[in-house]
């Protein structure tokens, strides 16, 4: 079983414990690092389901799938993979669909890594630009009431919604 370690941050914990809280028990993924603590919980969590992806767009489709099988499921995902989901969110935008996501941003504050940049720069843009509403969040106290902002638009107003964890939230990568 893991278990975050006292320097850890605590933030990670506060979002999971708020989707769960607000009925997410299915949580698609694409490996991340920003998101490991999370991807754990998901893992170790006997009535949560993590559902390890292939690419980003597959997670659309199981969201969505979660939403029309009466479930509650979160697409977890880096900023490069939002490129990658452009037409999947069609579905949810023409079906009405209600999505969450939860997105790793790269290619702004401290980037090291210039293939990070292009997507890292465009992904609120393009989300923005296809429907999804973007609540982007900078500081560790603005996880919980970020997540349950967004959770109550997906839940009780039917909203496709991204939240944004910014890197001066997640910290520096360097290469």
């Amino acid at each position: 079983m893991s278990t975050r370690t006292p320097t850890a941050p605590a933030w990670p914990d506060q979002l999971y414990e708020v989707l769960r809280a607000n009925g997410y028990t299915q949580f698609a993924y694409v490996p991340d690092s920003g998101l490991k603590r999370i991807i754990e919980r998901a893992t170790d969590d006997p009535d949560a389901i993590a559902l390890p992806l292939a690419n980003e767009g597959e997670g659309v489709g199981i969201v969505t799938g979660c939403y029309l099988g009466g479930s509650r499921g979160v697409l977890l995902m880096q900023s490069g993979g939002v490129g990658n989901c452009v037409n999947y969110l069609s579905l949810v935008r023409h079906c009405a669909v209600p999505f969450l996501s939860v997105v790793t941003m790269r290619g702004d504050w401290g980037e090291q890594n210039p293939w990070q940049y292009p997507m890292g720069q465009a992904a609120e843009g393009v989300l923005n630009a296809i429907g999804v509403q973007t609540l982007p969040v900078h500081h560790a106290e603005e996880v919980a009431p970020t997540v349950e902002a967004a959770a109550g638009a997906v839940e009780r107003a039917g909203r496709a919604v991204v939240i944004l964890l910014s890197q001066r939230l997640l910290g520096v990568k360097k290469f």
